[in-house]
């Protein structure tokens, strides 16, 4: 047994563990052992039913608002489970401070999160709130809704409805968001050659809408990955990425980022992929699982949600991620996700970058696609004999799909993405 983001342990009773309270209430929830020392060793506490009773005042006495929480004793080895639910009423605090959990660690929440925590007591959005200006114009906003749903003019009753307003009537921050002009991040966007240093192209879409963001990132991606290609007297689009899959992979990074911190998305555009990479991690409550699968049900931006939705941009009732693994499912290559606490990668890899790759070595750079792998390892895994797994790792190498790392009998293999 050993501690982790959930789980602490205390070998004796001490005001410390008030600020793990703190952060269980904060955040997920989680439980303190009493009388476990560091290492998970049972040590046990004597008079546990009266230390009980210690723990439950000192909570009482100084976590504010008063935390959910439930203890238990071990008759048998004398240790103390307290289990502490996430709460509703945020941000508990202790001695005016509220906390997080860090790994195995408990340390204080920053300004930002602390305004998240209070918002989310509260019961309201960051994109709810009012962003301060008055004189916001939605031209682009207008042509869009024109375009898409055939309305003639964009009145202050539709803007009402589509959630524009504050409680007082005065614009918020996803009406800034879409006005044509406007003080938040955007998308950085660049174009590379052969290497990271070698910037073919960039643009910054950053103080406009939204939607305009979006329809820009699109015609740059059009620009480097897509062409005509003749078949008689037929002209055919060709995709080196899928555009349904950057479509969707953009407008899910703009509706699910978090908007209250200075950071740009950034799609990294290469010769063999594109990366989209999302500031702010996955919506609280959600599982990287669930993120994959498409159970989204905590949106972080239920309005631009919704009107994404009415565009028809994304899928209301789910993340568009099943729809890009869905677009790639008959290819060679796969999109790759992922997920820290502060920001969400998508790699979007060219499906006509692999041309002359066969079935062997399809089943290569799939095994070894996130670990690396010895030939030997390799080879026990596909069942095949050393001189194949040896020959088709060469090839593999010569296209420059796959890595070597080491030498010798530390020689290594891993999937180049």
């Amino acid at each position: 047994m050993r501690e982790n983001k959930g789980l602490e342990f205390k070998e004796t009773i001490t005001n410390t563990f008030l600020k793990t309270v703190s952060a269980f209430s904060n955040f997920n929830g989680g439980t303190i052992m009493f009388g476990v020392d560091d290492k998970g060793n049972i040590k046990g506490l004597d008079n546990a039913d009266k230390l009980v009773l210690d723990i439950e005042n000192k909570i009482n006495d100084s976590i504010s608002p008063k935390p959910d929480y439930s203890m238990s004793v071990n008759k048998r080895n004398g240790v103390i489970s307290l289990k502490v639910s996430e709460g509703k009423y945020k941000p508990y605090l202790y001695k005016g401070k509220a906390y997080r959990r860090s790994d195995t660690a408990t340390i204080e929440v920053d300004q930002l999160e602390l305004k998240r925590l209070t918002l989310e007591g509260a019961n309201l959005y960051y994109e709810k709130l009012s962003c301060g200006k008055e004189d916001l114009k939605f031209s682009y906003f207008e042509l869009k809704f024109k375009e898409k749903l055939g309305i003639k003019k964009m009145t202050d009753d539709m803007l009402r409805t589509l959630g524009f307003y504050d409680e007082d009537l005065k614009y918020n921050i996803v009406a800034a968001l879409f006005s044509d002009s406007n003080e938040y991040s955007g998308i950085d966007i660049a174009r590379f050659g052969n290497t990271i240093n070698e910037i073919l192209d960039r643009e910054n879409l950053s103080g406009i809408s939204i939607l305009e963001q979006y329809d820009r990132a699109v015609r740059m991606y059009e620009r480097y990955y897509t062409f005509e290609s003749i078949d008689g007297i037929e002209r055919k689009k060709v995709e080196n990425i899928p555009e349904a899959a950057f479509r969707e992979a953009v407008a899910n990074a703009l509706v699910h980022r978090t908007w209250d911190i200075n950071a740009n998305i950034r799609i990294l555009m290469f010769q063999d992929k594109i990366e989209i990479i999302s500031p702010g991690g996955l919506p609280k409550g959600i599982t990287k699982e669930e993120y994959l699968n498409g159970y989204i049900s905590n949106l972080r931006n239920p309005i631009i949600g919704n009107i994404f939705f009415r565009l028809n941009l994304i899928e209301m009732f789910g993340t568009g991620i099943r729809r890009i693994i869905d677009v790639y499912k008959n290819e060679m290559v796969k999109p790759v996700f992922e997920v820290t606490d502060n920001s969400v990668k998508v790699v979007l890899p060219c499906i006509n970058a692999f041309n002359g790759i066969s079935l062997s070595h399809k089943k290569v750079m799939d095994v070894i696609r996130t670990v690396s792998m010895s030939s030997r390892e390799i080879s026990e895994t596909l069942g095949w004999s050393k001189d194949k797994t040896v020959r088709i790792l060469n090839e593999l190498l010569a296209k420059g799909y796959i890595e070597k790392n080491g030498a010798g009998r530390g020689t290594r293999y891993v999937k180049h993405l």
